[in-house]
């Protein structure tokens, strides 16, 4: 654990993370295993940059879990190319500087996850239509939330448009304050035209963020 929290220090030193103690940071990031049914055998940590929280599940959680981190910033994925060398993830952990919007179209990464993990990846709806190619039928998307959110924020016909089931909000436990999550389903197939090319998920989102 101390080399873990010692990562985390030089990630919040170097601006991957927010300023403050790293443990709550930790914690925030366990409570996403409280969302998933089963250990997943692939994952990916979408915006993997800071660690966040694909590193700490990479660790404390899930020891068997092959794991993908994926971040288009350079600087983030060389620090994390280091860090899961140094904890000796190397061999179940790649790092791949890429944007979203191309690994969703790799046959190599398409249909294959069984968790993505986000945590500030981007809006819903930006979210939504870059994990939905990476996983699996059956697969789970678990994003961290802000405390106060509504029903339309994940509204349920366009994501049924990507393969997901209705979203499900959730509110973890992490050292005594609440971590609010929402768990998406693939319960169907995603259309080919998505992800739409670079930029494009961002500039014209398939619905606003409410």
């Amino acid at each position: 654990m101390s080399d873990l929290v010692a990562a985390l220090e030089e990630s919040r030193t170097l601006g991957f993370l927010g300023p403050g103690p790293v443990h709550p940071h930790l914690d925030h990031a366990l409570a996403f295993a409280g969302a998933v049914d089963a250990d997943p055998a692939r994952a990916l940590d979408l915006g993997a940059g800071g660690g966040l929280p694909g590193l700490v599940l990479a660790v404390e959680r899930w020891p068997d879990t092959a794991w993908t981190f994926l971040d288009a910033q350079a600087k983030r994925t060389a620090f994390l190319d280091r860090v899961v060398e140094e904890l000796g993830l190397d061999g179940r952990v790649a790092v791949v500087t890429e944007r979203a919007e191309v690994v969703g179209r790799d046959p190599e990464h398409r249909g294959r996850y069984d968790l993505v993990t986000s945590r500030s990846f981007g809006p819903p709806a930006v979210t939504a239509e870059c994990a939905a190619p990476l996983l699996r039928d059956g697969g789970v998307l678990v994003v961290s939330e802000p405390p106060e959110t509504t029903e339309d924020r994940w509204p349920a016909e366009v994501l049924a448009e990507l393969g997901f089931a209705p979203a499900e909000r959730l509110t973890a436990d992490a050292a005594g304050r609440p971590v609010h999550l929402v768990r998406l389903r693939r319960r169907g197939p995603v259309p080919d035209r998505y992800p739409r090319r670079v930029g494009i998920p961002a500039k014209r989102p398939l619905f606003p963020t409410a």
